[in-house]
């Protein structure tokens, strides 16, 4: 990501409007109207301190630079949208604090971060149901407590994540979090690894 978003002093004296316009543009990756908010709020780019709140009950992500709000988008998401996601293959999107564990920009859904869901708070809830095993519990926790990808194979599901295709006023995932391809892209460029993801009733 570039750490210059701006032409070196001088340059934009001569240079048509259209041409630097689509240089900034450019220098902006892939986020060019996340650039031109970033610098509407006077907040450096790339945006420090990066986190997202999913609220499900307005159906709406919101990317926050510290304190700072910084764009909202519309979201969609499970079929079944109230409530926490308790077992695989209950079509629920889960409640909590989550971070970014992997990002696949070849997904089928457009870009893909992925979170760490199950943790180890989903752990011990899983362990405590009968759901999963102390080995399973094990490995989500030590998973949880290294930033790591958890096992997304347990009875607990997972491979949810945030997801382009969606943003249609339509829940249709599995338990993931859509929005449009255009925010997808937006996000892919600003979200790090490791960005706390909050996803509310």
């Amino acid at each position: 990501m570039p750490r210059n978003p701006h032409p070196p002093v001088g340059v934009h004296t001569t240079m048509n409007p259209l041409l630097l316009a689509l240089a900034l543009s450019a220098q902006a990756g892939d986020a060019p109207l996340l650039h031109a908010r970033a610098d509407a709020l006077a907040l450096t780019w790339p945006l420090p301190r990066v986190s997202i709140v999913v609220d499900k009950s307005d159906r709406q992500l919101t990317l926050y630079s510290g304190d700072t709000v910084v764009q909202t988008y519309p979201v969609d998401l499970s079929p079944e949208p109230v409530g926490d996601k308790v077992r695989q293959g209950d079509k629920m999107t889960p409640v909590g604090t989550f971070h970014v564990v992997t990002r696949n920009p070849n997904s089928h859904f457009t870009l893909f971060m992925g979170l760490s869901y199950p943790t180890a708070e989903d752990a011990e809830r899983g362990l405590s149901a009968g759901l999963i095993t102390e080995e399973q519990a094990k490995a989500i926790r030590e998973a949880d407590a290294a930033g790591r990808v958890p096992p997304w194979n347990t009875r607990l599901g997972g491979a949810v994540g945030l997801h382009g295709m969606g943003g249609v006023g339509v829940d249709w995932t599995l338990g993931c979090v859509a929005v449009s391809d255009d925010a997808i892209r937006e996000l892919w460029e600003v979200v790090p690894y490791g960005a706390s993801v909050t996803i509310r009733e």
